[in-house]
């Protein structure tokens, strides 16, 4: 016998995860379920996650918020990319854009053209001067739309995590989710199955569901103090535990960009929104005292703070399972991947697009729970590598902690990856992967790694002919750069769209 359809979804906590959840699954799902979310004044939240990554557009897309409006009710800027600083060596920088950088000539990738080129001397040591979004990002530029000829660009957002959140709720319980608050102080579980029945509040209150999706943060109140799920534990690659964070007052006009600087025992965020910067450092405590790792903080910010610097502690890795029985886990309560490419609103979204695609019946068909799993773990550990590899591949050793960094084993998978780079200059991705080849070669080159040779197919074009398509394709980047408006006038623009409507 087929079993029936879920009516009743419960979200267990708030936040950025909870309210995406909620917004995404009642847009997916429509009136067919009852989606409650359950979330406490009482527990705070994270909040300090401002930046994101492309795709986040198109999960706004997809639920209905206009762009300008989710700027304007976010206090946000746009994101063009990242830029390192002294991670490869102190005095180095390079940028992580969004979008392509040049593009293939035939099945060969562009970084192998580029290669060949700058051996010939034809080619300048910028590899980034064919990248409209770097361009753009370092000229303090955007506009959604390219200028004739010239070059689209990709892009994401920073913004205020607290009140993306409170957005979110807003859209979600117009959607018909019902918000329950109050704190969970028990959880009813299936005497038999160990299913999560019912989740029950500190005033005695009962919150049923047939699917609990956990956004409880690190504590994982249902994945794991319930389910006892377990937890991987990747600190031996990443042991960064601790950050501070501190908003500050803006010194400057925005920047369309994340920075990010390398510290002697971690490395330190600033993130612009238009009412504030957002800063933090990241560090590991094996490595440094906090308080130290405090007033680097602070001796760093470039405005005055506007709050008490706040302490976030946490271990890097994933749960053991991430659905497991009827709960699935998201956000926080899935796994922490430290924020140094700002994939954790991504791991949600991502998360929550598995979870549709193998959304189940009320039989639970342990196929459908293994399945997202697997593909949840190969995303976690694509991501950890990536991750890895901007500390592995580094000249630094001019502290403890960046010498313990470059001479740290790594994983298997990230050693493979290096080794068809640094020799013949390949690069592959697979099809879900969230960083795709251009990220990775501008990562590797970012961080020093140059391969022993280019494609040999670059020998069947002629030199002159090549150096000819490589100027064509720098002009057009240069020309999206210098014809978009200033980072600054489009955020005007977008401000006083809701005046002019």
């Amino acid at each position: 016998m087929t079993a029936g359809p879920i009516r009743n979804v419960t979200i267990v906590g708030g936040g950025t995860a909870g309210w995406m959840s909620a917004a995404l699954l009642a847009r997916a799902l429509g009136p067919s379920a009852t989606i409650t979310l359950v979330e406490s004044e009482e527990i705070g939240t994270v909040g300090v996650g401002e930046a994101s990554i492309p795709q986040l557009r198109f999960f706004n897309a997809f639920i209905g918020l206009d762009e300008d409006a989710f700027l304007r009710a976010t206090q946000g800027t746009i994101k063009l990319g990242i830029e390192f600083v002294d991670w490869l060596r102190p005095g180095h920088r390079y940028m992580h854009a969004f979008g392509s950088v040049g593009r293939s000539l035939g099945t060969t990738p562009f970084h192998h053209w580029w290669l060949d080129a700058r051996r010939r001397g034809t080619a300048g040591e910028d590899f980034w001067a064919w990248s409209a979004n770097a361009l753009a990002a370092r000229a303090g530029r955007f506009g959604r739309v390219a200028p004739e000829g010239g070059e689209p660009l990709s892009w994401a957002f920073h913004f205020d995590a607290v009140l993306y959140a409170r957005h979110l709720r807003g859209h979600a319980e117009a959607q018909g989710v019902q918000r329950v608050e109050g704190r969970v102080v028990a959880v009813d579980q299936d005497p038999d199955s160990g299913f999560v029945r019912a989740v029950t509040l500190k005033d005695g209150r009962r919150v049923e569901g047939e699917l609990f999706v956990d956004c409880s943060g690190f504590r994982g109140l249902l994945i794991e103090e319930a389910l006892k799920t377990g937890y991987e534990d990747w600190s031996r690659w990443l042991p960064m535990d601790s950050a501070w964070a501190v908003p500050s007052r803006d010194a400057a006009p925005p920047v369309p960009y994340t920075r990010a600087w390398a510290r002697d025992a971690g490395w330190q965020w600033r993130i612009p929104l238009q009412h504030r910067t957002g800063n933090g450092h990241v560090f590991s405590g094996a490595w440094t005292d906090k308080e130290t790792a405090r007033q680097v903080l602070m001796d760093n910010l470039e405005g005055e703070p506007l709050a008490d610097p706040r302490l976030l502690t946490f271990v890097t890795g994933r749960r053991k399972a991430f659905w497991n029985r009827n709960v699935v886990a998201l956000g926080l309560a899935s796994g922490f991947m430290e924020p140094l490419e700002s994939t954790s609103i991504h791991l949600v979204q991502s998360g929550l697009a598995r979870l549709l695609a193998l959304f189940p019946d009320q039989g639970f068909d342990p196929a459908l729970t293994a399945e997202f799993n697997r593909q949840t773990g190969d995303e976690y550990a694509r991501i950890r590598d990536f991750l890895v590899l901007h500390y592995k591949a580094t000249e630094r050793d001019d502290t403890p902690f960046w010498a313990s960094r470059k001479a740290m084993e790594i994983p298997e998978s990230l050693a493979a990856r290096l080794s068809l780079f640094t020799g013949p200059g390949r690069v592959f991705s697979h099809e879900d992967d969230l960083f795709k080849e251009t990220s990775w070669v501008q990562v590797l080159l970012g961080q020093g790694l140059t391969p022993a040779a280019a494609h040999p197919m670059t020998a069947a074009v002629a030199d002159a002919r090549v150096d000819d398509w490589l100027a064509d394709l720098a002009h057009a980047a240069a020309r999206t750069a210098n014809a978009l408006p200033t980072h600054a006038a489009f955020l005007a623009g977008a401000v006083r769209a809701e005046l002019v409507g």
